[in-house]
């Protein structure tokens, strides 16, 4: 079986090599010159199945406006001149009820938790190294309301079997993250001691290098233009310069530039570019550092330990396809780390941004759409390299037609509307030619 992976990202690349296991003949296009070079490239290097909740939660709506009046805000909004970012805002909020966020963490945490155990698998099949670390992650609370809610929220990682510790005082946090014992203003903390850590970037091109070796074939610097269809199936991807590759199986893990590529097939996907920041900090002190990830829940930034380098990584910028820094939210990161570890030399700290393919429910879409030869594997948000492994192995046993491991209700596009009325329109009503490229 031939098979095209749109994507070389981890989603992408974790796919590629699940697929080349089962012994299909996979080619990946990628339009950088190399794997992991965008979204994946220097994200928070969380492994966080533990953590895997929904952004949609009650309570949200009220705390997005506050959010709006404050400098450090984890949120920010900007028009993008679209109606799609109106309409998934709104998907968004019809999400943030106590009923859809138990079913949406439920989808997630069993997605996160198969993928995490996937990776293990993957570090003994293949001895590939990438500063990762089994410690766990400490969320940080620094108000009674905080914890209380995470006192509420254990009641769904009773039920989907994660192990946690919530932590009901300050002291208790440095039994797990030693420096903290040198921070004031926490209050307590839930600790998920099944949480790894690794630096992603590093995983994804190590992984490729074994696909390669499993005979996977990398195109880099490649530019798609579209898909070509016949009725229900997909008869090849159209390059830019004009060429057509063509396959058995296709699967789409283009992150954000998905939705663009399928809007002219009549595929509606609510996947929308939620910008990150992160920065990678030089260390200097262990003694005043984390040894694994350390979650601040009150500016949603995580802190994560690499062998010489800390990474912090956060914010959620509501704002298109906008790629430029805005210093205001190194600030932001600046202040988080200066205020629980001091450890780092945030002067010589890397500045960096990517866009998260985020959907409304916060749940990925992994599986099949009404093309029977096409599937996706896109929307992970901000739990990508949490969810690649697994993600990568479901989407390759449903490619070959096999069993999966794991369900996977609730995790398809059809839970989505899957077409629009007229097919080569976009959602914000705008025509979408078919020679508009997609940058893969």
């Amino acid at each position: 079986m031939k098979a095209l992976v749109l994507g070389g990202g981890v989603i992408g690349v974790s796919t590629a090599y699940h697929l080349a296991c089962a012994g299909a003949e996979v080619t990946v296009l990628e339009r950088q010159p190399g794997v992991a070079l965008e979204t994946s490239f220097a994200n928070a290097g969380q492994v966080s199945p533990g953590y895997s909740t929904p952004w949609a939660a009650p309570g949200i709506p009220l705390k997005a406006l506050k959010w709006m009046l404050q400098r450090h805000a984890p949120l920010a909004w900007r028009p993008d001149g679209t109606l799609f970012q109106w309409r998934w805002m709104a998907a968004m909020l019809s999400n943030c009820t106590a009923e859809r966020y138990g079913v949406n963490k439920e989808r997630m945490t069993r997605l996160a938790e198969y993928s995490r155990d996937r990776l293990r698998q993957l570090r003994l099949e293949t001895g590939i190294e990438y500063e990762q670390r089994t410690l766990g992650t400490l969320q940080v609370f620094r108000t009674a309301a905080q914890l209380e809610s995470a006192r509420r929220d254990t009641q769904v990682l009773d039920t989907c079997g994660v192990p946690y510790r919530l932590l009901t005082n300050a002291d208790s946090l440095a039994d797990i993250e030693p420096a903290l014992a040198h921070t004031s203003g926490l209050v307590g903390g839930l600790h998920l001691p099944g949480d790894e850590t690794g630096d992603c970037q590093r995983f994804t091109t190590q992984l490729a290098e074994q696909a390669k070796k499993m005979g996977v074939r990398f195109r880099f610097d490649t530019r798609i233009g579209g898909l070509q269809t016949s009725g229900n199936r997909i008869t090849g991807v159209r390059l830019e310069n004009g060429e057509v590759l063509e396959a058995d199986r296709y699967v789409l893990a283009l992150g954000c530039y998905s939705r663009e590529l399928l809007a002219p097939l009549g595929l509606d996907l609510p996947v929308y570019p939620v910008k990150g920041y992160s920065l990678t900090v030089p260390l200097v002190d262990a003694s005043r550092a984390p040894r694994s990830t350390v979650m601040d829940e009150t500016y949603k930034v995580a802190i994560t330990r690499f062998d010489e380098r800390i990474r912090v990584g956060g914010m959620a910028e509501l704002a298109g396809f906008d790629l430029r820094l805005n210093p205001r939210r190194r600030a932001t990161l600046e202040m988080v780390l200066g205020n629980l570890f001091t450890g780092g030399d945030i002067p010589r700290a890397e500045f960096w941004t990517g866009l998260r393919p985020m959907t409304p429910d916060s749940t990925p879409i992994v599986g099949p759409t009404r093309y029977s030869n096409l599937l996706l594997n896109t929307g992970h948000g901000t739990l990508g390299w949490t969810m690649a492994a697994g993600s990568g192995k479901l989407v390759a046993d449903l490619a070959l037609g096999r069993p999966t491991d794991i369900s996977t209700d609730g995790l398809t596009l059809s839970r989505y509307a899957q077409s629009r009325s007229r097919a080569g329109t976009t959602p914000a009503g705008r025509s979408a030619p078919a020679s508009n490229p997609v940058h893969s």
